[in-house]
C-alpha cells in the first residue's frame, strides 16, 4: 500500500500504538520479566526502510515511527487535532503563511533541544529530490519545493525557501497556495522533527532513531521485532502506563493470529481471512470489528502498454477491469463481512464522501458492459494470446484468497489470461513498488494520515507526489485532477473544497489510475484476558489484565481514577499487570 499512516495511525497512547489502520494496547510477560514490567507485545512487518519518518509511508515502520517521535500536532481518540509540540499555530487571512511556536523544554532522546531548526532542517531534507525521502510531496506547497526537484544541480542540504527561523522556539512558512488545512496536515509523521544526529549518517540512524515522542528506541533484530521503551522525559499529550512496546515481526498473519489465541501476543491489527468467520465468537481473543476508514485498492502503472490512462484505449481496459470484478461478492464470501464495496476513492469515514459521483458505475460488477468495453479497446489495440495482466501482493499480509477472487472473476467475465504474483514479504514488494519494478497490477491502500478528501487523492494521485515522490505508486498524471486539488485547498469552506474533491474524483473514476475494490472495517484482535477496549479508528483502549505472579502487592488503578489493593499467589513469576486508564487519545492514522 502506501499502506499509511496513512496514519494517522492512532496511538493508543495511554499505552502503545499498533498499526495499519488501528493501534494497540496492553501488555505481557514472559519467562524472563521482570518486576514492574509491562511491556506490550504487538504486530508488526518488518519496516521497508530504516526508521526515518520523511522515508516512511508505509506501516511496517510507521508503526513504531508513530511511538517514537512527536510533532506539532497529535489527534486525540476522536481524530480531532491538538497542538503536542506546538505551542500555537497561527495562519495569515488567507492561508498561504503559519506562524509556528513551540513549547519550551522539548528535547530529544539524546538530551538535545527540540528547536525551530529540528523542524525547518528535517522538513527541508524530505523536500529535497537529492535525499529520495518517500514524503517528500507532504512539502509541494512550500515556497521554494520545486528548486528542491532538479537533482542535478543539488548537493541536499539546500533549505525550502518559505521555512524561515524566527528564533530558536519560532519559525514561519510561507505557501505558493492557500491551504487551510495545513495544519492538520502537520500530525503527518513526515513532518516530526529529526536532531543533529540525524545528518551525520542517516542509514546508521534509521537503524537506531533518536526521538522526542513518548517511548525511545531499544533494539531491532531485524524480520524478529522491534523493542521500544518507554521515554521517561515525555510530557506530550499521551500518557504511557507501560514500559515499553515490542513489535513482533511476522510474515504470516495465521501464526500471528495463532499467537494471540496462545497469549503470545497481546494484539494485531489484522484478521487473517480464515478467521474472519469466527474470530468474533472466538473465545480465546478478544475481538474487534467495526467500520474504518481505509480503501483497499489495486494499482495499473499509468504508462503501462494497454493500460496507459492518458489514452482512450487504456481508460477503456481499466474500466471493463473494473466492472469485471464482483466486489459484493468478495465482500460477502472472501471477508465475510469484514470490508464494504467500494464506490469513490476516499471512504464513508471522511468528510465529503459519495455515493452518488459521476462515473461510480465504473465500479460496479457488470459483464456485460465489462465485454463491451473491452472489444472497444481491442478495436484500438488488439490484446493477443501473448499479452497477460499479473496481480501482485505481499504474501505475509493475508491479501491471497482477495486476490484470487479478483482473478477468478476477471478471467470469467473477460476471458483473459490473468494471474497472481505473490511476493513473500511486505517490504519485497514495497521495494518493488518503488523501485518501479511492477509490470502488471499490484497490491495498494491507504489509511488516512488526517481527516480530509485532500489525503487520499492529493498524495495518492497528484503530479507532484509522482516519480517517487510520494505515495503515487502508479506515477498518473492529469493536469485537470491537479488544478481541481490545488482549487479545492484554497477554498474557504469545508464545503466548498468537498465539492471540488467530488469533480476532482470524478475524473479519478474515468481515469482509474488505481481501481478501488473494498473498504476495510477496522478489525483486529487482543489476547484473552484484555477486557474493555476499543479501536477509535486505529486505537484500541484496554482496561486491565494481570498474569501469574510470586508474592505480590500493589496497586490496580481503576477506571474512575481509584485504586484497589490487590495480592497476588503464584509460582515463579513476577507479576505483570496491565494498568486501566481513561481517555486513551491517539496520533494518527490506519
Amino acid at each position: 500500500m502506501s499502506i499509511r499512516k496513512s496514519k494517522v495511525f492512532a496511538v493508543a497512547a495511554a499505552a502503545c500504538v499498533l498499526g495499519m489502520m488501528l493501534g494497540g494496547c496492553g501488555s505481557s510477560t514472559s519467562g524472563n520479566a521482570t518486576e514492574g514490567s509491562n511491556v506490550i507485545t504487538a504486530f508488526d512487518s518488518e519496516p521497508q526502510n530504516g526508521l526515518i519518518p520523511g522515508n516512511t509511508n508505509e506501516t511496517g515502520g510507521g508503526r513504531p515511527i508513530d511511538l517514537l517521535f512527536a510533532g506539532l500536532v497529535s489527534f486525540d481518540k476522536d481524530g480531532k487535532a491538538q497542538n503536542e509540540v506546538a505551542e500555537s499555530i497561527t495562519a495569515n487571512d488567507d492561508a498561504t503563511q503559519y506562524d509556528i511556536k513551540l513549547k519550551d523544554g522539548w528535547k530529544f532522546t539524546d538530551g538535545t533541544d527540540v528547536t525551530a531548526e529540528s523542524f525547518t532542517k528535517a522538513w527541508s531534507y524530505t523536500a529535497n529530490a537529492k535525499n529520495a525521502q518517500l514524503c517528500s510531496s507532504f512539502f509541494s506547497t512550500i515556497k521554494g519545493y520545486d528548486a528542491l526537484q532538479d537533482t542535478d544541480n543539488l548537493k541536499g542540504d539546500e533549505q525550502l525557501e518559505g521555512l524561515k527561523i524566527v528564533n530558536d522556539h519560532e519559525f514561519t512558512v510561507d505557501l505558493s497556495q492557500s491551504d487551510s488545512a495545513f495544519a492538520t496536515k502537520l500530525g503527518y509523521s513526515g513532518f516530526y522533527p529529526m536532531p543533529e544526529s540525524f545528518y551525520k549518517d542517516p542509514k546508521a540512524f534509521g537503524e537506531s532513531p533518536v526521538s522526542d515522542g513518548p517511548y525511545k528506541f531499544d533494539s531491532w533484530d531485524h524480520d524478529k521485532e522491534i523493542k521500544l521503551v518507554k521515554n521517561p522525559d515525555y510530557k506530550g499529550n499521551r500518557k504511557v502506563n507501560n514500559d515499553g512496546v515490542t513489535f513482533k515481526i511476522y510474515t504470516d498473519a495465521n501464526a500471528a493470529y495463532a499467537d494471540v489465541q496462545a497469549g503470545n501476543l497481546d494484539v494485531m491489527d489484522t484478521v487473517p481471512s480464515a478467521d474472519s468467520k469466527t474470530f468474533e465468537s472466538d473465545s480465546s481473543v478478544v475481538p474487534y470489528n467495526k467500520a474504518g476508514s481505509v480503501i483497499q485498492t489495486f494499482t495499473i502503472p499509468s504508462d503501462l502498454e494497454h493500460w496507459k490512462t492518458s489514452t482512450e484505449e487504456g481508460q477503456l481496459r481499466r474500466q471493463a477491469l473494473s466492472m469485471a470484478i464482483d466486489r459484493q461478492a468478495i465482500c460477502d464470501k472472501v471477508l465475510n463481512g469484514l470490508g464494504t464495496p467500494a464506490v469513490e476513492f476516499t471512504s464513508p469515514k471522511t468528510p465529503g464522501y459519495s455515493d452518488s459521483l459521476k462515473g461510480n458505475e465504473n465500479l460496479k460488477y457488470n459483464k456485460k458492459k465489462a465485454k463491451e468495453l473491452w472489444e472497444k479497446a481491442n478495436a484500438i489495440s488488439p490484446w493477443t494470446s501473448d499479452d497477460k495482466l499479473t496481480f501482485s501482493y505481499n504474501a505475509d499480509g493475508g491479501a491471497k484468497p482477495i486476490f484470487e477472487a479478483v482473478v477468478n472473476s476477471v478471467k470469467n467475465t473477460l476471458d483473459i489470461d490473468v494471474t497472481t504474483n505473490p511476493v513473500p514479504t511486505f517490504q519485497e514488494f514495497r521495494n518493488d513498488v518503488t523501485g518501479r519494478k511492477m509490470t502488471g497490477a499490484f497490491r495498494t491502500a491507504w489509511q488516512p494520515d488526517y481527516p480530509s478528501p485532500e489525503n487520499y487523492l492529493y498524495q495518492l494521485y497528484s503530479s507532484d507526489a509522482a516519480d517517487g515522490n510520494g505515495s503515487n505508486d502508479g506515477d498518473y498524471k492529469n493536469s485537470e485532477f491537479d488544478d481541481l486539488c490545488s482549487k479545492a485547498a484554497a477554498a474557504q469552506t469545508t464545503d466548498e473544497a468537498n465539492k471540488l474533491y467530488q469533480q476532482a474524483q470524478e475524473i479519478l473514476l474515468n481515469d482509474l489510475p488505481a481501481i478501488p475494490l473494498y473498504y476495510s472495517n477496522a478489525n483486529g484482535v487482543a489476547a484473552s484476558g484484555v477486557k474493555n477496549f476499543v479501536m477509535t479508528g486505529r486505537t484500541f483502549r484496554c482496561i486491565t489484565r494481570f498474569r501469574r505472579a510470586d508474592l505480590f502487592f500493589g496497586y490496580i488503578v481503576r477506571h474512575d481514577g481509584g485504586k484497589r489493593m490487590f495480592r497476588v499467589m503464584s509460582s515463579r513469576k513476577v507479576c505483570v499487570f496491565w494498568v486501566a486508564w481513561k481517555g486513551c487519545p491517539s496520533i494518527e492514522q490506519e
